[in-house]
């Protein structure tokens, strides 16, 4: 007997180190999951030039259309708001975000390529670019995740963005974009970077931006360009689909923020969020370049996002007047039916806003001495006041000062007025705030809502929500880790360490010598906090079948696939999914088999693990704790009161399951008859079905995500988690329990 014991205990201890070991083969596998991933087969760079005459310069941005047949509203917008807006702001250039169409079916439960929606798209934007009256080459657009969403790879029968989107009509479908406008005294570079997935899995496991090695190394390469190449003053502005918190680490664990500050990138404008959950995020990057020959060297850039056009029809205007960047969003109005009812918009220029510039000042000079602004309005303008208030009197006005009309643009919406900056020197960044005020030939009057400003280019901080912080502070990818493998490391211990314990009490009699000399050493309140959580743990690892296939599940799930499902489109061949990433199959195409889609997949595995793998154990340790409390107080009840209670399994008592040995006074006893008359085995039916609940909407959805089929049939998460919860169930409903329950 005891040769068995140690036999079973030696099997227990390597199946514990086996664990331990597949844990950390995950974790590097995991963490070097892309050192074979695919680059896009074309990466160069495509540049473009535009002429603009003076100083300033401004753009337009709009996001996230999701063009659909399913919602045809989406497209008529665009040509019923945005080509006549277009045509009263005569940007220089339009640069659409990404997220073109949506993708989805009709019930948004699956992800597909729908050439409808792209034929849709295309013909909409040839709308807009015919109605707003610019040329079509001023319109850039790329990729978001939703236009490759079930693509294999580009230049696939599936990838109509090759073929439909306003970049490949005037050839442009290289992965880097540049586009310069050119000035007397300035040039103004915008760098658009597609940073789609290379191999487009399908929703939801497709959310984050892909950068390689390779395209990083070409954004360098073009920014070291501008640097070294341009003999005008130069401005730059990098525009993309995702935000930075949002893009995964290359292969080699390279970024943009350091290359953005390295090359003093102005800001990065993106979108992908969408306006309920991201309007006005802004985050300041500063980034720490100290080398020997600088130590205190930091660089700077803004990243801005902008709310989607599909729900809330936002547009950003965005200037740049003599390198500085400034911008306002707008929300077309869907009573808009033409260009007439273009509300006025007001765009200050300079001084910028302190709370937003990208001007950082280090040496507390004044560089400019007047007043800028872009006036925006369907109706002739009579006059343009901006006035300047002085915060720490109250708001008091301390100045007022008319704007007039410059020819320095051809197209020139532009006012402007020279004024005494020394009167405002020596000031905090929040001190004096101005407001632009426009009054058009009809008496309607615009204002500006008042911004502090710096004519020292000082910065005022601004204050962080817990939704930007959440959302642009935290690097997901880093979070997702920390996520997954503390849920990973938790449920080990709650294996672990029941067993451990079990090692210093290999008998009964030695768990109730030690049972009893907590409760005696240890006062009242301090013995139930100390006494119940390990009982908890020791109780409900007792059956050793279920305990094994608990730690068999959770190997089966750190190192084999979760499920098999279309990974890409719908006709697609089967791929795997596991903590890893999906593994894809391709003859087209020379592709990593393994880690594609990471982080992407945390939306699948998050919930899986911490709404109904972690709580199945917690279930399954119940129930057999609960079975423990019962056989307590059953065996109370049948014996004397100095009698002791003894619940080791023998020969004469083959109904009862291992446990501990306490007598009738003892603190556990009474808890138990607690559990017994309270915490029954009725209540814990409804955690039970909470789980399976969770487990069938979960399932449910990967399986129209996927496919029905193959989820099905995947063990680990279609029947594994239901047929533990059902087995726990079955072996802790013991003849004993029927017994009572017929009596």
């Amino acid at each position: 007997m005891a040769k068995n014991q140690s036999l079973c205990q030696l099997l227990l201890l390597l199946l514990l180190l086996l664990l331990l070991l597949l844990l950390l083969l995950s974790a590097r596998m995991i963490q070097g999951r892309n050192s074979d991933r695919v680059f896009e087969p074309d990466s160069s760079v495509s540049r473009e030039f535009f002429e603009f005459e003076g100083d300033i310069a401004w753009v337009v941005q709009v996001s996230d259309l999701h063009v659909s047949p399913y919602f045809p509203d989406h497209a008529e917008d665009l040509k019923r708001l945005l080509a006549p807006a277009l045509r009263l702001i005569r940007p220089s250039l339009v640069l659409i975000t990404g997220d073109l169409t949506d993708a989805k079916n009709k019930d948004r439960t699956s992800t597909r390529q729908d050439e409808s929606e792209w034929i849709q798209y295309r013909e909409t934007m040839d709308a807009v670019v015919r109605e707003s009256g610019m040329e079509k080459r001023a319109f850039f657009d790329i990729r978001g995740n939703h236009d490759k969403y079930g693509v294999p790879h580009v230049g696939d029968r599936l990838d109509f963005f090759s073929n439909y989107s306003i970049s490949s009509q005037l050839n442009r479908l290289n992965t880097v974009q540049s586009i310069s406008l050119v000035g007397s005294d300035w040039t103004y570079v915008f760098l658009g970077i597609d940073d789609s997935m290379d191999i487009g899995v399908r929703g939801p496991s497709n959310l984050f931006g892909h950068p390689s090695d390779e395209r990083i190394q070409t954004v360098e390469s073009e920014l070291q360009y501008w640097d070294a190449h341009s003999g005008a003053l130069t401005t730059k502005i990098v525009f993309g689909h995702f935000p930075m918190s949002f893009i995964a680490s290359s292969e080699k664990g390279k970024r943009y923020e350091s290359v953005f500050a390295r090359h003093s990138v102005s800001a990065y404008l993106c979108g992908h969020l969408h306006a309920k959950f991201s309007k006005q995020l802004w985050r300041l990057h500063s980034i720490d370049l100290a080398s020997d020959s600088k130590p205190n060297n930091f660089g700077q850039f803004w990243e801005w996002e902008i709310g989607d056009w599909k729900e809330s029809k936002l547009i950003r205007i965005l200037s740049i007047d003599r390198g500085e960047v400034s911008f306002v969003d707008i929300q077309l109005l869907n009573g808009n039916k033409s260009q007439e009812d273009f509300q006025t918009t007001i765009l200050v220029t300079h001084p910028v806003d302190s709370r937003n510039m990208n001007r950082i000042g280090s040496d507390n000079r004044i560089s400019r001495n007047d007043i800028s602004a872009l006036v925006f309005s369907a109706e002739p303008i009579l006059h343009v006041t901006a006035k300047i208030f002085d915060s720490s009197r109250a708001f008091r006005l301390v100045e007022e000062l008319p704007l007039h009309p410059t020819n320095s643009a051809n197209r020139g919406p532009h006012f402007q007025a020279k004024w005494n900056t020394i009167n405002y020197k020596n000031a905090s960044a929040t001190r004096f705030w101005l407001q632009v005020l426009v009054v058009d030939v009809h008496g309607k009057e615009t204002a500006t809502t008042l911004r502090p400003f710096s004519v020292e280019g000082k910065l005022a901080r601004l204050p962080k929500t817990w939704l930007a912080h959440l959302i642009f502070h935290i690097r997901w990818e880093k979070l997702y880790f920390v996520l997954i493998w503390s849920n990973v490391c938790s449920l080990i211990v709650l294996l672990c360490l029941p067993k451990v314990l079990n090692q210093f009490m290999e008998r009964n009699a030695a768990y109730q010598k030690w049972a009893m000399s907590v409760s005696i050493s240890l006062p009242i309140g301090q013995r139930r906090n100390f006494f119940w959580p390990l009982w908890f743990l020791i109780e409900g690892s007792r059956d050793r079948k279920l305990w094994c296939a608990m730690v068999l599940y959770l190997l089966y799930l750190l190192r084999f696939p979760w499920f098999w499902g279309h990974a890409t489109s719908e006709t697609s061949e089967i791929a795997s999914m596991s903590m890893n990433g999906w593994k894809v199959q391709s003859s087209n195409i020379l592709i990593n088999k393994d880690g594609i889609g990471t982080p992407d997949i945390m939306t699948i595995t998050l919930p899986f693990m911490y709404l109904i793998v972690t709580p199945l154990f917690l279930m399954i340790y119940s129930l057999l704790v609960e079975r423990s409390a019962f056989y307590l107080h059953s065996s109370k009840k049948s014996r004397c009161p100095q009698e002791p209670i003894s619940l080791k399994k023998d020969s004469a008592q083959r109904l009862q399951p291992p446990g501990i040995t306490l007598s009738k006074t003892s603190n556990g006893v009474k808890m138990s008859c607690k559990i017994c008359n309270g915490w029954t085995r009725t209540a814990l039916f409804v955690p039970c079905f909470v789980v399976a609940y969770l487990h069938f909407r979960v399932c449910s959805s990967l399986m129209r995500a996927y496919g029905v089929g193959a989820v099905v049939l995947s063990p680990s998460v279609s029947w594994a988690p239901l047929s533990l919860l059902a087995a726990a169930i079955y072996s802790t409903q013991s003849p004993l329990r029927n017994h009572h329950a017929k009596v």
